[in-house]
């Protein structure tokens, strides 16, 4: 029976060209598969940039608390007596996932860690609330004033090391690699702060050992950094640098062993 009069004929199928439909013939398969492929590496790339410079830049948190009683002390003789340190100042290297790796703080006496200087922070703390206490100045609000004294000292600390490596031309040390570096200085100055509790006029000789401590024990490290990571080396900028990065200790730690009401003194 023919179609009617005013009647529609249903559109035929079309007739299928020489190479198929590329997207739902066989063809889709191999496009789809590529496009894929193409992602897949796309994204792994980008993911493998984002770990490598979340790595570069701030590492593992865990890395720093890796430590036993026999690293504690003997980093604490570094940071208190580097001139005592006899043997080399670079950290140990350990391939790692076709990488080279630092061995973490147990293994190694130049690597940094966080729990000294969180340690030592809170015995700053701890001592400066018991100097007020003695001298009849203690308030709660006086103590959390000295917190933040102490955090503003670390903060500036580590932005000092930041600006010094930067201008020598090395940015590329982890950023909780140099937040531990900044915090060691808190080890000496509780050692100045006990002293000034058990005989004040001692703090006067512990203070200016701890500033010169302090500083030729940063300035080891950063040339150690700057050997590891620079090409090129400029003995007269690098070494009026670090010879400023020394002396800048002796104001910024007599302001943080100042123990006050008034934080800003």
């Amino acid at each position: 029976m023919g179609p009617q009069p005013g009647m529609q004929r249903p559109p035929g199928n079309p007739e299928p060209g020489p190479f198929g439909n590329p997207f739902t013939g066989a063809g889709s398969g191999f496009i789809r598969g590529g496009l894929g492929a193409y992602g897949e590496r796309i994204l792994g790339s980008s993911s493998e940039y984002v770990q490598s410079n979340i790595s570069r830049y701030f590492s593992d948190p865990q890395y720093y608390f890796q430590v036993n009683d026999q690293y504690v002390r003997n980093k604490l003789k570094v940071v208190l007596f580097p001139f005592l340190h006899r043997g080399h100042w670079t950290r140990i290297s350990e391939p790692v996932g076709g990488r080279l790796s630092y061995k973490p703080p147990i293994y190694d006496i130049n690597a940094p860690d966080l729990y000294i200087p969180f340690m030592a922070f809170g015995t700053y703390v701890v001592l400066a609330g018991l100097s007020l206490g003695l001298n009849g100045k203690f308030t709660p609000e006086a103590l959390n004033w000295l917190f933040v004294k102490g955090l503003v000292g670390w903060f500036l600390q580590v932005m000092l090391l930041k600006v010094t490596l930067l201008s020598l031309g090395s940015g590329e040390a982890p950023l909780l690699d140099i937040v531990a570096y900044g915090g060691y200085a808190f080890a000496g100055l509780c050692l100045a702060g006990f002293a000034k509790i058990m005989w004040g006029y001692s703090y006067y000789a512990l203070m200016p050992w701890t500033c010169l401590c302090t500083g030729i024990f940063l300035v080891k490290t950063i040339k150690r950094v700057l050997f590891a990571e620079v090409r090129s080396y400029d003995s007269s900028k690098h070494n009026y640098l670090l010879l400023f990065l020394a002396l800048v200790q002796f104001p910024l730690l007599i302001w943080l062993g100042n123990i006050s009401v008034n934080w800003l003194l």
